[in-house]
């Protein structure tokens, strides 16, 4: 059957989503912004999570601090994390742990601390 291109129908265009920052994006924003913009990221890692009532994801962070100033950043980082009041854009942390931390001693200092954090998703 050969269709007649001025008789095919046409399906409504849908309008374009807009294109907001993902979760892990703000978070690691925010996680940055937190260590005084003085930490590096190393790694991130983001794995499904969900209860009988709740959805979101579990994220496990690596920052790292390589200067006496931003080991001092790290620091205050860590004593501050778990009580820090996040505002993230549809997510709520529902849980921030300092979960390791490392410090190598000069001639190279640095402090490397692992984060996890719940992020429930509210929307």
């Amino acid at each position: 059957m050969l269709l007649d291109p001025d008789q095919t129908p046409t399906l409504p265009r849908t309008p374009p989503r807009p294109r907001h920052a993902r979760p892990w994006m703000t978070l690691l924003s925010a996680l940055l912004d937190l260590a005084g913009r003085k930490g590096e990221l190393v790694s991130h890692s983001e794995r499904a999570w969900a209860s009988a009532t709740f959805s979101g994801a579990r994220h496990r962070v690596v920052l790292r601090f390589a200067d006496e100033a931003a080991i001092a950043a790290g620091e205050a980082f860590i004593d501050c994390l778990p009580e820090h009041e996040f505002t993230l854009p549809g997510q709520i942390v529902a849980d921030a742990a300092v979960i390791a931390v490392e410090h190598h001693a000069p001639p190279e200092a640095w402090l490397s601390v692992e984060v996890e954090l719940l992020l429930l998703d509210d929307r």
